[in-house]
């Protein structure tokens, strides 16, 4: 048996994960992180209140094992927090749930995991994992589609994998509701998190307006026409199509580009694209080949997987990539978001998308 750190953000995963660690005999720890200060009381944030760090105590101190809480607040904030703002202002969409799993959830805790001593990380994430002949880990799709988690998991490396568990991956969720419930775990019935943990209020547009400012640009249709003026690039996403103040137009319009301080409104056709590059590339195992079939993408979390043909840069790292979508185009893809490839049920990589073409 293995001694195992346990993530307990305080959810009904993390929960079972634990508890099902301990069941199959491991010698078990949990550990809570302390990032953002989010105010207790509030339904859906699900990981980073003071309510969440007291139902992860209850649910350590049901299974009898050590509990301790960590203060990771530094490094959210500068590694997660500040990113997701100056990506922001740079006219780019983050993933803010992407770089806690790469800088601090899953990256920074198994770095700390494995300088302390402990065999393994485990965490509620619902993926899964399976080990070849030669030792090589595959990272998996969950056996609960809905609840996959691959995509926020793409950039973990085979050293990483092979000192990770992930229990609840074959199991779905509403099981283990019930097998929570049974072991009278008090997260049992908990919601799932929603939202960014770090803006309490769900108000994005505010919580970024107070940190980038006023900052006046131009909105302006597919064809050139000047449409006016806007406070803020920040204010918008890719894709969006409330909240424009456009009205007495022959057809919806969609934000279909921010470049620099320049918001560019289009019609739905205009979403669609066809061809992307990433840049911070990084592999599960070993890259595609070139012309390899088969391969799918996604570009955004619970997004449909897209029949695509991937190409490297042909450096000896694959940091970059481009990626050709060969059937379906997806629509409202946005710069500083990822893209994820998949061989089958197996995620093989990712990175940050930084262009678009239509």
């Amino acid at each position: 048996m293995a001694s195992v750190l346990v993530a307990m953000s305080g959810g009904v995963d993390s929960s079972m994960a634990a508890a099902l660690l301990v069941e199959q005999g491991h010698d078990v720890t949990g550990v809570h992180l302390k990032m953002a200060d989010t105010p207790s009381g509030i339904p859906g944030k699900g990981c980073c209140t003071l309510d969440d760090a007291r139902d992860a105590r209850r649910v350590a101190d049901l299974l009898g094992i050590p509990y301790y809480v960590w203060d990771f607040a530094d490094a959210f904030h500068e590694r997660v927090v500040d990113d997701f703002v100056a990506e922001y202002a740079a006219g780019r969409t983050p993933n803010p749930c992407i770089r806690c799993n790469e800088r601090v959830k899953y990256t920074a805790l198994m770095a700390r995991a494995r300088a302390a001593g402990f065999d393994r990380l485990a965490t509620g994430h619902h993926v899964r994992l399976s080990t070849d002949d030669d030792g090589t880990v595959r990272l998996l799709r969950p056996v609960d589609e809905g609840k996959d988690q691959t995509y926020v998991l793409y950039m973990a490396s085979q050293d990483q994998l092979q000192h990770s568990a992930f229990p609840v991956g074959g199991i779905h969720k509403s099981a283990l509701r019930d097998m929570a419930a049974e072991r009278g775990l008090v997260t049992a019935s908990k919601p799932d998190s929603t939202d960014i943990c770090f803006i309490p209020s769900g108000n994005t547009a505010a919580f970024l307006g107070a940190r980038i400012g006023r900052r006046p640009g131009r909105l302006v249709d597919h064809d050139g026409t000047d449409l006016g003026e806007h406070d803020g690039a920040f204010a918008f996403t890719v894709g969006q199509r409330r909240g424009l103040g456009l009205s007495g137009m022959p057809e919806p319009r969609f934000v279909t580009a921010i470049e620099g301080d320049t918001v560019t409104v289009g019609r739905r056709e205009d979403l669609r694209v066809s061809a992307l590059t990433a840049d911070g590339v990084s592999w599960t195992v070993a890259p595609p080949t070139p012309g390899e079939e088969g391969l799918t993408a996604r570009v955004r979390y619970h997004g449909e997987r897209l029949p695509v043909v991937v190409q490297l840069d042909g450096t000896a790292d694959d940091t970059t990539m481009s990626v050709a979508f060969t059937d379906d185009r997806p629509s409202g893809v946005a710069p500083g978001q990822a893209v994820v490839v998949y061989r089958g049920e197996e995620c093989v990589g990712g990175g940050t998308i930084a262009t678009t073409s239509r």
